[in-house]
């Protein structure tokens, strides 16, 4: 088996951004403690960035909701953070505002309890799906109450109250192992995956025997499924691959042109700062 190799690929900038670059300002990949960066600039999201100074409001509440999730989602591309994660983190925040029917700088730890209740007792959610939902909200909260971004000030200013933390350590499942599926599912065996595959194979032999349409999907299917084990591949990068992707592995010259396989759409690696992108 190859070695897997992990490959950034280029997204389009996002127009929030390209407008914001566009107007003179630059992109930081470091949170400070002041409202602009070194350079007298702006920071990606923040809130002099998304609402102008002195001018009426006439929604505020729903309209600087908006201007917060659009800064932090410019926040999180200065980051270089995959398109995906940044659209997945935004559904799960507003999932939680309609849920508590309340603004950001109405939220509390009892209201976050509660909908953390909600998806594990009456929804039957996975401890998986509730981390994910926990780490959105964590790092929306962490985002507004950062002084660099200047959301404190603006939600002091019109509305009296400001947006506090209600993700702590107090109320977060606790990631202790890698691996959170049940304990009911496990790995197949080699006797279930070659049954599996040969399964697979089957219906390739079938469908063609009979004259009939569709013995090249079967083909596709079960040389989709093999690779997949073989290279320990998730969804999303098997479904991202193409032919190019493969070659030839010095130390392994029995698999030819197919001995290693580069990965461009596969996740990003854990950094000081974030730097990886992903499709």
């Amino acid at each position: 088996m190859g070695p897997l190799w992990l490959v950034g690929r280029v997204r389009p900038i996002d127009l929030h951004v390209l407008s914001w670059v566009a107007s003179g300002a630059s992109i930081s990949h470091q949170t400070r403690s002041t409202e602009r960066d070194e350079m007298g600039t702006d920071l990606p999201g923040s809130a002099r960035l998304q609402l102008a100074a002195g001018v009426p409001l006439l929604q505020p509440e729903e309209q600087v909701f908006e201007a917060m999730l659009t800064g932090w989602r410019n926040q999180q591309l200065a980051r270089n953070l995959a398109f995906s994660t940044i659209e997945g983190r935004e559904k799960r925040v507003r999932a939680f505002a309609r849920h508590c029917e309340a603004f950001p700088w109405e939220w509390s730890h009892q209201l976050a309890d509660e909908w953390f209740t909600d998806i594990r007792a009456v929804r039957g959610n996975a401890r998986s799906t509730l981390r994910s939902y926990q780490e959105a909200l964590r790092s929306f909260c962490t985002y507004l109450v950062d002084p660099a971004y200047g959301w404190v000030d603006q939600c002091q200013t019109r509305f009296g109250t400001q947006p506090v933390h209600v993700v702590t350590e107090v109320n977060t499942a606790v990631h202790v192992q890698e691996y959170e599926g049940e304990p009911t599912k496990r790995a197949f065996t080699i006797d279930e995956l070659e049954a599996f595959f040969d399964h697979a194979d089957q219906q390739v032999s079938r469908i063609r025997g009979r004259g009939r349409k569709g013995w090249l999907p079967a083909f596709r299917d079960a040389t989709l499924f093999k690779v997949a084990y073989a290279f320990g591949l998730r969804r999303n990068e098997t479904r991202m691959l193409d032919v190019a992707d493969f070659g030839a592995n010095p130390q392994g010259p029995e698999g030819g042109e197919y001995g290693v396989l580069d990965v461009r759409c596969g996740k990003p690696r854990r950094a000081h700062r974030p730097s990886a992108a992903a499709c």
